[in-house]
């Protein structure tokens, strides 16, 4: 009977309830715990961020009977060993999620309001009037019932910037609700044990950041680069029997099918001297159908970066010769009024780190993978290069000219030729 694969539950609840097979990242949610400092990641979308988050949350809520046989269950053993404590301390946590709303149709106070509203029935009505007044009210309440100062954990903070990009008005709004809402975090440290934030894009200037000066921003640190997607020493370890079985399918060896599997969906990089990780949703997808397909790209071109392509004069070219370079403070924050698409395209997963210069900390960017590369020639290349059509025939017909051993595919990346690509 084949595993079951958690492609797209977000649920760590849900997937260790329900047998589905499961990547350890536990040990970076206890090292992020355990230095308690207010934290930042962003990562493109289908990429694991609401996983981490959810499993943080269990972690937080003492769900111990979650972690059984785990990394996190020798390290939280060990660390309460060493402070004197119990382990798997219950604390109270606030999650809140701003995925799953348009926020083009649904107001961004209406979400927050509904959300404060249900903690404020769990733990007691506040007397204030504004979100971040209540949002207050809230910590400080809970903190003194529980005896435990709370975890804040936010999934996809920057979803009501993202689907209102073009309306510069609501944009506004949006900004201003949000920063007036998180600044509460920055007042709040006596009632904070932990803060987590993740998104696609850091924005500067239009978010809540500027006044949360004391989030750490991790997502270009060595330590937690591996924390979202999956390692090839994580596939090989963890999915053997799905590699096996797609390797059969495909009419090849277990290290063909990983050169396939590699061409095809690793080479995201979030330091230069981190490991390389594969597109999790992809990667999942194809080991479930047994074949090689544009998984992540069928579920949609982000419209915000389509908008973005549009208004930008980037030589496409550029893509594919290994001439873009940015430094770390442009690829971590991004300004609305920014004509510069790069630092945009990288935070959404179309560029990666391939390379850094040691005395200047200047990084070379590159497209991940064959299938990044195809959904740039089917989705972004129409948006702002005349003769797109010419460059996707170009990298259709080199899959379909394909002969032996290993030929081109997609704008330059290797593939064995005898594998079959499904683009869907």
């Amino acid at each position: 009977m084949a595993r079951k694969l958690p492609i797209g539950i977000q649920s760590f609840e849900k997937i260790r309830r329900d047998g589905f097979a499961y990547v350890d990242k536990t040990a970076y949610v206890h090292e992020l715990a355990q230095a308690g400092v207010p934290a930042f990641l962003s990562r493109p979308r289908r990429f694991g961020k609401s996983l981490l988050v959810s499993t943080m949350r269990a972690y937080f809520e003492g769900r111990r009977e979650l972690f059984e046989g785990l990394e996190i269950e020798r390290l939280e053993a060990a660390a309460a060993e060493a402070e004197g404590r119990e382990p798997w301390v219950a604390r109270p946590v606030f999650h809140l999620d701003f995925t799953g709303k348009d926020y083009r149709t649904v107001t961004l106070e209406d979400v927050l309001g509904e959300q404060l509203s249900r903690w404020e029935r769990a733990y007691g009505a506040s007397g204030a009037i504004t979100l971040g007044g209540r949002f207050q009210d809230l910590l400080e309440a809970v903190h003194a019932q529980s005896g435990h100062r709370v975890a804040v954990l936010v999934d996809e903070y920057d979803k009501p910037l993202l689907d209102v990009m073009g309306d510069d008005a609501l944009l506004e709004r949006n900004r201003g609700i949000l920063k007036g809402f998180f600044s509460v975090l920055k007042k709040a440290d006596d009632h904070l044990r932990f803060a987590f934030l993740t998104g696609v894009t850091k924005f500067s200037k239009v978010s809540i950041f500027s006044d949360l000066n004391q989030l750490r921003d991790i997502t270009l640190s060595a330590a937690y680069a591996g924390a979202c997607g999956i390692t090839e020493g994580e596939l090989v370890r963890c999915f053997g029997p799905e590699l096996d079985s797609m390797a059969d399918s495909l009419g090849t060896d277990t290290e063909g099918c990983l050169a396939a599997l590699r061409a095809q969906y690793d080479g995201y990089r979030f330091h230069a001297k981190g490991p390389g990780v594969y597109n999790p949703f992809s990667l999942l997808n194809a080991l479930a159908e047994g074949e090689l397909g544009s998984y992540w790209f069928a579920t949609g071109t982000p419209t915000f970066l389509v908008r973005r392509m549009r208004e930008a004069c980037l030589d496409p070219r550029r893509l594919t010769d290994g001439t873009i370079y940015a430094d770390e403070g442009r690829l971590s924050d991004y300004r609305v009024d920014d004509p510069d698409p790069i630092p945009l395209m990288f935070q959404a997963g179309y560029l990666t780190i391939r390379s850094a210069d040691p005395w200047t900390g200047e990084y070379t960017l590159a497209v991940p993978n064959a299938e990044v590369r195809y959904g740039l020639t089917k989705g972004l290349l129409p948006a702002w290069a005349p003769g797109y059509d010419a460059a996707r025939r170009t990298a259709e017909g080199a899959h379909d000219s394909m002969s032996d051993g290993f030929a081109p595919s997609y704008l330059g990346i290797a593939m064995p030729a005898n594998l079959e690509v499904t683009q869907r």
